[in-house]
């Protein structure tokens, strides 16, 4: 096969070479160059396992604490290498540093998968069973088979023991799913045999290292600035935003592309299933996650509890994950009309269906409530083209008895699919008016407060200031000093 890509991996101080393999009328296949170690070596390495588990001494405490890994790597590290050393005197200093890495991979890691959790192309890790590789979900190329496969279903099992471990819970015949986290943050979902029945299945969803920031969106046309802009207004005078769109429509990344927009003196709490949200270093930020119940069925923090619990924290910015149910939904409506800035994700394809769930079961929020959003965002996946769009941007509008709804959709950006553009659609009905009331701007001042802000997201566009902590940097120093970031930016009006 011939090789279409090729690059490195590094865990630690070990570089791995990837391998895309494919060609003409064949299936891409994603290979991993593994290190080849001889029969006695690995015996070698056997022994030194068993030494190492006699000597190194490790509580309960460390084990259960996933701070503890690093440290427990270490001290593993480093006895390893003298056992090592002292059985081959000679050995030169890579092949022990490569040696010791497959070590530590195999006695506190997951063995070769190590490998594919370390490439940040990737998104998606997939161990079906035994029987079958590996197979990942690549960036560039979409699912991948590799050339990995589990030596048989005990070593899948073993995998799943050592990610529950890290998060205190356990995988069994008569609890066979697991939800958890590794070390990395990334999420794991584990099920067993006969559950899954072709074998224990682990999936992994990827937590990107690098995460998108509004420039790679506006880069790569996903948003427009003038669109970013609105929003940026919107959330910098605490207007309630809410994400919709299908699976993998990139509703949680678009999401995380906004924050840097809230001011940074303002305290934000955040409920998620599984942490997903990155944001920039300067924020005022307290992350809170879920919590399953243990094998007994205690223990459980539900979704639900931590939104009650964070109106008690006093938060300027609450962010939903996602709205799934109704108690849920009531709660966080009832924040909005409470005076606290909300921004939530939910499941619906277009401002109108996002009106419709959100008003029918499971849902079922009051009609009355609905007016609370002051902005919605719908995000699409192009599965044909591979990309994702802001599908369309409006607002909820007050209608009339007849149609039966009392909420209509107004949108105000929709997204040409013909032409691969985001356009205006209709001219705002609410949102200008209340960011009116809101600050005392008049409708002139608005529209030159959001051309300022699209001249700066420009700039930055333009000169790839792309990572997280930069673009907030970039929104921080606007917060303190506009008349400095519109002077970088170009811009020749004076900040009001």
């Amino acid at each position: 096969m011939e090789k279409v890509e090729e690059y490195q991996v590094n865990i630690g101080d070990v570089a791995v070479k990837i391998s895309i393999l494919g060609g003409k009328g064949q299936t891409n296949v994603y290979h991993v160059d593994l290190p080849q170690i001889a029969p006695a070596t690995k015996a070698l390495l056997e022994n030194i396992k068993r030494g190492l588990i006699r000597e190194v001494v490790v509580s309960t405490t460390e084990i259960l604490d996933p701070k503890s890994v690093v440290t427990m790597k270490k001290k593993f590290g480093e006895r390893a290498e003298q056992l090592l050393k002292a059985r081959i005197p000679s050995i030169h200093p890579d092949t022990s540093r490569l040696l010791i890495s497959v070590l530590m991979q195999e006695m506190l890691g997951l063995g070769d998968i190590e490998y594919l959790t370390a490439d940040e192309a990737l998104e998606e890790i997939v161990i079906t069973s035994s029987g079958e590789p590996v197979r990942v979900y690549h960036k560039r190329y979409g699912w991948l088979e590799t050339n990995i496969k589990m030596t048989n279903e005990e070593q899948i099992l073993n995998y799943a023991n050592i990610i529950g471990r890290r998060v205190g819970r356990q995988i069994t015949t008569l609890n066979p799913l697991l939800d958890a986290h590794l070390l990395t943050g990334d999420r794991a979902n584990a099920v067993l045999f006969p559950v899954s029945s072709k074998g224990h299945t682990i999936t992994i969803r990827k937590f990107a290292r690098d995460p998108w920031t509004l420039t790679d969106l506006i880069t790569n046309k996903t948003c427009t600035a003038r669109v970013f802009a609105l929003i940026w207004l919107a959330m910098q005078y605490e207007m309630n935003v809410l994400i919709s769109g299908g699976t993998a429509s990139g509703k949680t990344s678009f999401l995380n592309v906004l924050m840097p927009f809230i001011p940074p003196n303002h305290r934000i709490v955040s409920i998620e299933d599984t942490r997903e949200l990155q944001l920039p270093k300067f924020l005022y930020w307290c992350p809170l996650t879920v919590r399953q119940p243990n094998p007994e069925g205690k223990g459980e923090v539900s979704m639900l509890d931590l939104l009650i619990n964070s109106l008690r924290m006093r938060p300027d910015r609450i962010i939903l994950g996602e709205m799934r149910k109704k108690d849920q939904a009531e709660v966080l409506f009832e924040a909005m009309h409470t005076g606290h800035s909300v921004y939530a994700t939910v499941h619906a394809d277009s401002i109108a269906e996002t009106i419709n769930r959100l008003v029918n079961p499971p849902i079922e929020v009051p009609k009355n409530m609905l007016m609370g959003v002051n902005l919605n965002v719908v995000m699409f996946r192009d599965r044909r083209r591979g990309i994702r769009r802001v599908f369309q941007m409006g607002e909820f509008i007050p209608a009339s008895d007849d149609t039966g709804s009392g909420i209509r959709p107004n949108i105000i950006y929709r997204w040409r699919p013909s032409e691969d553009d985001i356009v205006e659609h209709s001219s705002s009905l609410r949102l200008f008016e209340e960011l009116s009331r809101h600050t005392g701007m008049s409708l002139p001042q608005i529209e030159t407060d959001l051309k300022r802000k699209q001249a700066i997201l420009e700039w930055m566009a333009k000169n790839k200031i792309r990572h997280v902590d930069n673009v907030g940097e970039i929104m921080r120093q606007y917060y303190l000093d506009p008349n400095a970031v519109l002077e970088m930016s170009g811009e020749k009006l004076t900040a009001s």
